[in-house]
């Protein structure tokens, strides 16, 4: 029998999730249930600061959040209950499960590097779910362009020329920021649409980062499949169909999930792409796939197991704790 684990979750307030969708709700519920201990708290919460080892001699960084003790049950409206909230040594839990949503911003990047203080991903002690190291070296946007073959034509650029050469050589694109998320600030453009200088006008008056675009794939009317790895495996998947009139699938906007199956390409692309998630202790990954074409690599907040649980009879929150146990199992305390 696994030994119980203390289980510390950096996410977004829970008062605001949806317990049918939410897949840190299901890890915490999944947790729970296995007798684990679950200390809940939000990333604005964290402190580093100097800890004391010898008798006020020898000292190294600690890492520490106002957390609070939490229980979970699947109760619209009454799915949690929270403890009194104590100052929680981050590097004496387990487990650390990363789950807040981007934006993948510079406080998500600081988070990261403090959270790097504590991971260590050989079952000796604090394991960050996923590595913060390269959660911060792989955003899902940028990962993917390492498997270049598996991919539709992409560009990342700040350059509006390189932008319209790209549209004139592919016709319709997809347009979209580097560091998005749930499919905000998407845009189809279409080959004769005269709004994309508009659009990258705006884009860039309100940011610094640049702008990913992509030829765009008719594909994704028949939808967007979501594949979940765990330890870079593939563990099942949904397809998210666009609304009508939409040309993007997320759930956010819209979407309208189905029952998929992996096929013969879609495992291809795992194993492809699945021990290089694994060597860098991206344990729960969800990517996308339109057609045959691998566009995203999900690492930092993946969701959508609740959704292929419930089409597939599965539990993936528990086979991503059977991964974290396993990973903690060399660990002698």
């Amino acid at each position: 029998m696994a030994r119980t684990l203390n289980v510390a979750v950096q996410m977004d307030p829970i008062e605001t999730i949806n317990i049918d969708g939410d897949s840190s709700f299901a890890l915490m519920l999944a947790a729970q249930n296995r007798g684990h201990v679950l200390w809940h708290y939000e990333v604005k919460y964290l402190t580093l600061r100097e800890g004391v080892l010898k008798e006020g001699v020898h000292r190294e960084q600690r890492l520490f959040a106002r957390a609070r003790p939490v229980t979970v049950q699947r109760v619209r409206n009454d799915h949690y209950r929270f403890g009194e909230p104590v100052l929680l040594d981050l590097g004496r839990m387990d487990v650390v499960l990363m789950r807040q949503d981007p934006p993948f911003d510079m406080a998500y990047i600081t988070a990261t590097h403090m959270l790097e203080h504590i991971h260590c991903g050989d079952g000796t002690g604090t394991l960050v779910v996923n590595n913060p190291v390269s959660v911060r070296n792989a955003p899902e946007k940028l990962l993917v362009t390492h498997f270049p073959d598996l991919m539709p034509p992409t560009m990342v650029t700040w350059d509006p020329d390189a932008i319209r050469g790209f549209r004139a050589t592919h016709k319709d694109i997809v347009v979209k920021p580097l560091f998005g998320n749930g499919g905000s600030g998407v845009f189809l453009i279409r080959h004769d649409d005269p709004n994309l200088n508009a659009l990258i006008e705006m884009h860039f008056a309100r940011s610094r980062e640049p702008l990913m675009v992509q030829r765009y794939l008719p594909e994704v009317r028949e939808g967007d499949k979501r594949i979940i790895l765990i330890d870079g495996e593939p563990a099942g998947a949904i397809n998210r169909v666009p609304a009508a009139g939409e040309a993007r699938s997320n759930m956010h906007v819209g979407g309208r999930a189905e029952r998929a199956d992996l096929t013969v390409r879609d495992l291809e692309i795992c194993a492809r792409i699945g021990p290089t998630l694994k060597e860098q202790g991206l344990l729960f990954v969800g990517i996308d796939v339109i057609g045959d074409w691998l566009t995203e690599i999900n690492v930092t907040s993946p969701t959508g197991i609740q959704e292929v649980d419930r089409f597939n009879g599965t539990d993936l929150a528990s086979q991503v704790w059977d991964a974290i146990e396993t990973k903690l199992a060399a660990d002698p305390a």
